[in-house]
């Protein structure tokens, strides 16, 4: 399934169906009730279930057959020959949703059954309606408009999103001492995606805890705006077919990269 307009037509369709399935759990304390553990090892709530649920539901009624690797049931196949593969994470930004604030989205990437490459990426905040995307060689969109990363190549003047907590803080603070502003807005998807339109400047995760369906629309969305992702080594990033395999990442406008992963390189 590589036309375009009819992949659109197909990430919309299922971010409809994942909005009117939890909209009555939006801001509710029920929302993030664990309900099991998904196939990544993490906790799944019930609001993601719910989500996925709403979503799977309407891929088995389009009726073609394809390859599905979504965060919380793992990977199924639909039919005998997989056309395309879809990697999902039905709703990135749980505790924001739970909580209201209006943060969370949906991530989508398709590609070819073995994921011997992935042609299109979309995100949508579902809490405002806003939509990126972007198909193999076809530049990356917001809302319909051409998107490029931000021209800023002074790290002291970086806007970033940050994440390395807990056990992996000290790999962060020379960047922290470094960079203006910092913002952790909890959705991985949409920071990704506000790297590819100039919102942030890049985009650092050093908790090698990011798996496939959190960054495959994402990655796609921000090299086709021309932005840069690699790993924590600065090489390119390979997404394994699995939802269990864990990276980190370095995403950025491509103007500080180096300096970047020399500061986080640093113990």
């Amino acid at each position: 399934m590589n036309s375009f307009p009819q992949v659109m037509e197909l990430c919309d369709l299922l971010s409809d169906a994942a909005i009117n399935a939890i909209s009555d759990l939006v801001g509710t304390s029920e929302a993030f009730n664990t309900v099991y553990v998904g196939a990544d090892g993490t906790d799944t709530k019930l609001i993601d279930d719910i989500s996925e649920k709403a979503i799977l539901k309407t891929l088995r009624e389009d009726g073609r057959s394809m390859r599905i690797l979504s965060e919380e049931f793992g990977e199924i196949k639909l039919g005998e020959d997989p056309e395309f593969s879809i990697i999902l994470d039905p709703l990135d930004g749980t505790y924001n949703v739970a909580n209201g604030i209006p943060v969370y989205s949906i991530s989508i990437a398709i590609g070819e059954p073995d994921l011997s490459s992935i042609y299109f990426g979309y995100v949508k905040n579902l809490a405002n309606g806003d939509v990126f995307h972007a198909g193999s060689g076809e530049g990356a969109y917001f809302n319909g408009n051409k998107i490029t990363p931000s021209s800023n190549s002074v790290l002291d003047d970086f806007c970033i999103s940050l994440y390395g907590y807990r056990k992996n803080v000290e790999r962060t603070v020379d960047l922290c001492r470094k960079v203006r502003r910092i913002r952790i807005l909890g959705s991985v998807a949409l920071e990704l995606c506000y790297v590819a339109s100039g919102r942030l400047d890049a985009f650092v995760d050093v908790r090698s805890s990011l798996r496939l369906v959190d960054v495959a629309a994402g990655m796609l969305i921000i090299e086709e705006a021309g932005g840069i992702v690699t790993d924590g080594e600065g090489s390119p990033l390979k997404l394994r077919g699995s939802v269990i395999n864990p990276f980190y990442m370095v995403a950025s406008n491509g103007n500080a990269h180096s300096d970047i992963l020399k500061l986080i390189g640093r113990q």
